[in-house]
């Protein structure tokens, strides 16, 4: 009865939570925001503690540094980012429209022996229909991103209540955290506890170690096709790079873009074009044997599947307070499958009704 009173409240508790988080999706994102900075920069609060600093002078310290280079990136690189975004945007049309008619060329000729000038035809409709497609569908998501993160909460109190919210939260971390704990239920403290040091340490060694990997590609995509002269090579470097957390998604987004890019650009200089697929060869060999298992690990059990269900999941439901949440609840929810998964296991359930092991034989 104890057991069952207990599954009770906390899908209870879970329900309301849940319920909470749709209803107020609209207002969450500074506040959610704000509690992943806090956790973001607890650890350096904790190191600057332990060499004589106070935690709120050490507060105030790292969330002013934060802030003053989040200003100077915002200075750097929002007119490059926004100039080259709008340029982009209108020369989408024209770029598929010479993608196409490249095509048509190239291919024309394999294309009329396979079944005439309707094939060709028929290729170059699809061709249309599918970019078109993805384009719409393109749109379609960032605008429920915007609409479900930014309905009430403009960007001016999205930069103004989140650091706000992440000092109170980082000021007061450890106090947080010792209140919850004495909120445990005494019987099953030590195993909530565990559970919980798992999941801190998944999504810490996730989205510490994957922020850093987004950094530096993008930097490196940026860098790399900017020097080879490729138009709007920043814009996709950096796109590409901040993306890189959903698996293959962000490599493969930015090869796309910069190889279509290079090929209305460059052609037939198959050197650029080259050079453009050896930028982002060479991002994916330093992701794959440096920066991942370097920054990342391989202990953090996100399956790439699992992570890119979650993030689109989350993103569609709440927007993109949903994509600053699907990280950390799929990885909770890895590590609570994983015990569960072991408790089964370990239970009569597993190996019911079998045989019990024969008893060792001792000598007379």
């Amino acid at each position: 009865m104890i057991a069952q009173r207990q599954v009770v409240f906390w899908l209870v508790a879970l329900i309301l939570v849940v319920t909470g988080l749709y209803v107020l999706r609209d207002m969450l994102l500074p506040f959610v925001a704000g509690l992943a900075l806090a956790y973001l920069l607890d650890p350096l609060a904790d190191r600057l503690e332990r060499i004589g600093l106070g935690r709120l002078w050490a507060t105030l310290l790292i969330l002013g540094i934060f802030i003053l280079l989040f200003i100077v990136a915002l200075v750097l690189l929002v007119p490059i980012v926004a100039n080259q975004l709008a340029a982009f945007i209108g020369k989408l049309p024209e770029t598929v429209s010479r993608l196409q008619q490249l095509a048509a060329e190239q291919g024309g000729t394999l294309l009329e022996r396979l079944g005439g000038p309707a094939v060709l035809q028929d290729v170059q409709q699809s061709l249309g229909n599918v970019v078109s497609e993805g384009a719409r569908w393109l749109g379609a998501f960032l605008q429920s991103l915007w609409s479900g993160g930014q309905a009430i909460v403009n960007v001016f109190a999205l930069l103004v209540v989140t650091p706000v919210v992440a000092f109170y939260l980082l000021v007061d971390w450890d106090r947080m955290i010792a209140t919850l704990d004495n909120w445990l239920p005494r019987r099953h403290a030590p195993t909530i506890r565990q559970l919980a040091r798992e999941m801190d340490g998944a999504i810490a060694g996730f989205i510490r170690g994957q922020a850093l990997v987004c950094i530096i590609l993008g930097t490196f995509y940026a860098v790399g096709l900017s020097l080879i002269g490729l138009n709007f090579g920043a814009l996709i470097g950096l796109g590409a790079g901040l993306i890189s957390f959903i698996p293959y998604v962000g490599s493969l987004t930015g090869l796309v873009l910069s190889v279509g890019v290079a090929i209305v650009q460059f052609w037939p200089d198959y050197i650029m074009i080259g050079a453009t697929l050896a930028i982002f060869f060479a991002g994916q060999f330093l992701e794959g044997n440096i920066l991942s298992p370097k920054l990342v690990g391989h202990a953090v059990g996100l399956h790439p599947v699992w992570l890119m269900f979650a993030l689109f999941a989350f993103g569609s439901l709440f927007g993109f307070v949903g994509l600053l949440l699907a990280v950390p609840i799929a990885a909770a929810l890895g590590v609570l499958a994983r015990f569960a998964v072991r408790q089964y296991l370990a239970s009569s359930l597993y190996d019911e009704g079998l045989p019990p092991p024969p008893r060792p034989e001792t000598d007379a």
